[in-house]
């Protein structure tokens, strides 16, 4: 995947999964412990930032896996996402806190979730356990499942009411 722009420190975390997979193979056989989150991250806040500096605490690498442009309008409609993909998947990989990110097309994380085996499989708190893709698996292989508390009143769709609220629906012109 290739992201034009940016420090070559940033870029060179973004990974296909395939060139992920054997540097994965290298840390675990260092016993580094490997943390899983995934997510659209649509316009990055605050929330988005606590939540991967926590999921980071809670181990080694922490791996992100952003949802494809194509995943992310699956999950929340024809008119998102508002960013794209490779500058989501930059925004991320730019955090100090991401050590590798990489960008999946299935509408869950299951599959990559299965060729990565993380130790720790992390989401927020508004999720519940027994409905998170992967955790089953995480589970079965000896791992965990951790939730994270949410920072209250910050997500994407809140910042979205925000600005419609504030500037109209389509008059932007007095920004």
């Amino acid at each position: 995947m290739r992201i034009s722009g940016g420090s070559a420190v940033f870029r060179n975390k973004i990974k296909k999964i395939s060139r992920l997979l054997p540097l994965i193979s290298v840390l675990k056989k260092k016993n580094k412990k490997i943390v899983f989150t995934n997510g659209c991250f649509d316009i990055i806040h605050y929330g988005h930032v606590m939540y991967l500096e926590k999921a980071k605490a809670m181990g080694d690498i922490l791996i992100v896996a952003v949802n494809s442009d194509s995943s992310v309008r699956k999950i929340k409609g024809a008119k998102r996402p508002l960013v794209s993909e490779k500058d989501r998947a930059a925004i991320i990989a730019a955090l100090e806190s991401v050590d590798y990110v990489t960008i999946f097309r299935d509408k869950t994380p299951y599959k990559i979730i299965e060729k990565i085996k993380p130790d720790i499989l992390v989401k927020g708190g508004d999720w519940d356990k027994t409905n998170i893709a992967g955790s089953d698996f995480v589970k079965e292989r000896g791992g965990k499942t951790r939730l994270i508390k949410i920072v209250s009143g910050r997500s994407t769709t809140n910042l979205i009411k925000k600005i419609v609220k504030r500037y109209g629906q389509g008059n932007i012109s007095n920004i």
